[in-house]
C-alpha cells in the first residue's frame, strides 16, 4: 500500500470562516462521542468503477478539480466551537492512496469500501474526505471515496462520486456553481428557526413514546436484527399507487408504514422522524456540503380511512414538517431534555424512516428466491436494542428495497422478516383497487406486563428494576392506578416500595428520571407508596407525593468540578456565573447550556482534573450529581507526555 502524506497545514491556507449550519451541528457533536456509540456512521463511503482509458494521474487531476470546485472537501472544523473553515485548494495533499487486488469484482469493492470506511478521518487537522484506487495489474480499476458527515452527507457523497466519474469520461463539470455550508448559514432566520424549534417540541409534547414496545418479541430482547428486502414486483405496485394518488413513490412507503403500525397497535396518531436531502434548487442539487437533516412528521390518522386518504393525510403532515426543517440542533437538544425531565418520559418516534438504503455488504444471505421476486436477507447481531423502529427505502434498477433495524424487544426475528413482506402485499392489494381502510382497533393484542399510560407504553417490570436497583429498596411492586385515580386525574402508576428509613420519593424519583432514555418501556411514576423496613404488620402505607426537589449544591470535588465547568460554559453563554446556580439535582439542559457547548464543558472539566463521561452523557437526561457519581480522577501524566480532553 502506498501510504497517504500527512499534511501540515497553517492559518495562512484559511480563505474564510464561519458558524457551523444548523444541519451540521449534530453531527460536529456527534464526532465528539465514543464511535461505538454514535448513531449516524461516520465517515460514508462508496465507489465507482473507472472507466477505460482513465489512468492514476487522470484520477488524481479529477480529485484537484473537484477540490477547486467544492469548498467542502477543503474545510476543517474547530474542535471545541462549532466554527468551520474553508483553505485553499493547495493546503494539503490529495489524500488520496493506491491499493492493488486480484481483481475488482463486487466482493472486492464491498469489502475495500468498508475497510476505507473504517479508517478514522481528523476533521480537525486534516482534509474531511480520503480517497484510494484500487489497482489490477498495475491499472485502476475502481476509486473508493470516504467522507466524514460534519461537511459531506449521502446525498452529497453520491454528487461528488458521479462527477468524479464524469469527469473520467471526459464530460464537463456542471454549470451550477457549488454552494457551500457557510453560504447557507448566511440566509438563515433566527426568528424562522425559533418557531420550528417551538414546533418540533409541540409535535414531540403530544406524542406517546415506544407505540410499538408491547408488541415486542423475547422478554428483554435477544438483540438487534438487520433485515433487507428485495422486491421486483413492488416496484411497480409502488408507482402505480404513487400516481394514482398524485405522491411521491417515498410519501406513499411512509403511509403504507403509517398504517401497518395503527392496525398493529390501535394508535391513530404518533411521529415519524423522516430525513429529507432539502435540495429543492438546482445549485443545492449539485453541492455537495451537509442539507440532509431529520424532520418530526405528525401521522394523524383517522378510523375507517381509505389508504388513499392515509396518502393525503401523510403527505401533507411532510410538507407541513419540511417548513419546519432548519433549526438550531443545540437549542433543540437542550429543550427536548428538559421537556423529558419534565414529563419523565422520553419520546421516540414510532419510525425513523429514510429515502436512502443501506450498502449491500452490511448483510449476509439467509435464504434466495428467484431473480424477478423478493430476495430476503437477515443478521440477528447482540448489540443494544433500537428504540424505534429503523426503515429505510432504495429504488433502483426496477428493484424496491427496504432495510430494516430493529430490537427484539420490539420485533423478534420472525415479525421484522415479515414487516416488509407485509408492506409489499398492502402495496399490492391497493393497487389492484382495495381500499384498505384504517382499523379502528389494534388487530396484535398487547404483550402481558405492558400498561398504556397517558405518555406512551410502560413495562412495569422494567419499572420495579429500576427502582430495585436504588440503595435502600427492599421491595417495589409497580401497578396503574386504575379505580385509585381521583376525580379528574389521568391514570398513572403507582409505586408501592419497601425501603429503608432515609429513603424518600424524592430520591426514587430522581433515580427513575436519571434512567430516562436508557431502558425501553421506562416511564417516571407519579406517585410513591413507601413502607419503611420494619413496617409493622397492619398498618397502612404512606402515601407521598413527588414534590420538586429542592435545590442541592456540588459538595464533593467531582461535584464541584461539574459545577465549575458548567459555570465556565454557562458564563460565556449568558446564563449563570457562579457555582451557587448550579443544581446537582437537574440536568445540563436544565441550567440552559446547549449541545454545542458540551465539548468546551469537557474540556474545562479535564482542565479540572476529571474524567470518566462522554459527550453523549451530558446531553441526556441524567442529574447533574448522577453524572458527578461517574467521574474519575486523570491517570498521571508521563513524564514529556500530552494529555487531551
Amino acid at each position: 500500500m502506498h501510504h497517504l502524506p500527512e499534511p501540515t497545514p497553517g492559518p495562512s491556507t484559511v480563505t474564510r470562516s464561519g458558524p457551523l449550519t444548523w444541519v451540521q451541528q449534530w453531527h460536529w457533536f456527534e464526532h465528539t462521542i465514543p464511535a461505538p456509540r454514535r448513531v449516524n456512521p461516520t465517515p460514508l463511503a462508496d465507489h465507482c468503477h473507472v472507466p477505460p482509458p482513465a489512468t492514476v494521474a487522470s484520477i488524481h487531476l479529477a480529485l484537484a478539480s473537484l477540490t477547486a470546485r467544492h469548498e467542502a472537501l477543503r474545510t476543517t472544523v474547530d474542535p471545541l466551537l462549532p466554527i468551520q473553515h474553508v483553505h485553499r485548494a493547495d493546503w494539503a495533499p490529495l489524500p488520496v492512496d493506491c491499493v492493488d487486488v486480484p481483481a475488482a469484482d463486487a466482493d472486492t469493492l464491498e469489502a475495500a469500501t468498508a475497510a476505507l470506511a473504517a479508517l478514522p478521518i481528523d476533521p480537525e487537522r486534516n482534509p474531511p474526505w480520503r480517497a484510494r484506487v484500487l489497482l489490477v495489474a498495475g491499472k485502476p480499476r475502481a476509486v473508493l471515496v470516504a467522507a466524514h458527515h460534519i461537511v459531506i452527507d449521502g446525498w452529497g457523497l453520491a454528487v461528488l462520486i458521479g462527477q468524479l466519474h464524469d469527469q473520467l469520461r471526459g464530460e464537463p463539470a456542471p454549470a451550477e456553481a457549488s454552494v457551500h455550508p457557510l453560504d447557507m448559514a448566511a440566509t438563515q432566520h433566527p426568528e424562522r428557526a425559533r418557531a420550528a424549534e417551538r414546533e418540533w417540541l409541540m409535535r414531540l409534547a403530544s406524542n406517546p413514546t415506544g407505540l410499538l414496545a408491547p408488541f415486542g418479541g423475547t422478554e428483554k430482547g435477544g438483540g438487534r436484527h438487520r433485515l433487507q428486502h428485495r422486491s421486483v414486483e413492488a416496484y411497480d405496485d409502488l408507482d402505480r399507487v404513487a400516481r394514482r394518488h398524485r405522491a411521491s413513490p417515498e410519501v406513499v412507503m411512509l403511509a403504507a408504514l403509517a398504517h401497518d403500525v395503527a392496525t398493529r397497535t390501535g394508535e391513530h396518531r404518533f411521529l415519524a422522524s423522516v430525513v429529507v436531502s432539502n435540495r429543492a434548487r438546482a445549485a443545492l442539487r449539485s453541492s455537495i456540503g451537509v442539507r440532509a437533516l431529520t424532520v418530526p412528521v405528525q401521522i394523524d390518522l383517522c378510523p375507517g380511512a381509505a389508504f388513499g386518504e392515509v396518502v393525503a393525510s401523510v403527505a401533507a403532515a411532510c410538507a407541513a414538517a419540511y417548513r419546519h426543517g432548519q433549526w438550531c440542533p443545540a437549542e433543540l437538544v437542550a429543550a427536548q431534555a428538559r421537556m423529558d425531565r419534565r414529563r419523565g418520559v422520553v419520546t421516540v418516534p414510532t419510525i425513523e424512516y429514510n429515502c436512502y438504503s443501506w450498502p449491500r455488504d452490511y448483510l449476509v444471505p439467509a435464504c434466495n428466491t428467484p431473480p424477478d421476486g423478493p430476495t430476503t436477507w437477515i443478521s440477528s447481531t447482540p448489540d443494544e436494542p433500537c428504540d424505534t423502529l429503523y426503515v429505510d427505502l432504495g429504488r433502483d434498477a426496477g428493484t424496491v428495497t427496504l432495510d430494516v433495524t430493529v430490537g427484539d424487544h420490539l420485533l423478534d426475528t420472525e415479525q421484522a422478516m415479515a414487516l416488509p413482506a407485509r408492506l409489499c402485499a398492502l402495496l399490492r392489494a391497493v393497487a389492484e383497487g382495495a381500499e384498505c381502510p384504517v382499523p379502528a382497533r389494534a388487530l396484535t393484542p398487547a404483550a402481558a406486563g405492558w400498561w398504556r399510560a397517558p405518555q406512551g407504553w410502560v413495562c412495569l417490570t422494567e419499572v420495579e428494576d429500576v427502582l430495585r436497583g436504588h440503595p435502600g429498596v427492599l421491595d417495589v411492586t409497580v401497578t396503574p392506578s386504575g379505580d385509585a385515580a381521583g376525580e379528574g386525574e389521568e391514570p398513572h402508576l403507582v409505586v408501592h416500595a419497601r425501603v429503608a428509613p432515609d429513603v424518600t420519593s424524592d430520591d426514587l424519583h430522581g433515580h427513575v428520571l436519571d434512567h430516562l432514555g436508557e431502558v425501553p418501556g421506562l416511564v417516571a411514576p407519579r406517585r410513591y407508596v413507601l413502607s419503611p423496613a420494619g413496617l409493622e404488620s397492619g398498618r397502612s402505607p404512606t402515601a407521598l407525593g413527588g414534590a420538586r426537589t429542592p435545590l442541592r449544591p456540588p459538595v464533593t470535588d467531582p461535584e464541584r468540578a461539574l459545577a465549575a465547568a458548567m459555570a465556565g460554559v454557562g458564563s460565556s453563554a449568558g446564563t449563570f456565573n457562579s457555582l451557587a446556580a448550579v443544581d446537582m439535582n437537574r440536568c445540563l439542559a436544565d441550567h440552559g447550556v446547549t449541545l454545542v457547548a458540551v465539548p468546551r464543558l469537557l474540556a474545562l472539566l479535564h482542565q479540572c482534573g476529571f474524567t470518566g463521561i462522554a459527550s453523549d452523557e451530558l446531553a441526556g437526561t441524567a442529574s447533574l450529581g448522577h453524572l458527578a457519581a461517574a467521574l474519575e480522577p486523570l491517570p498521571p501524566r508521563a513524564p514529556g507526555g500530552e494529555t487531551s480532553p
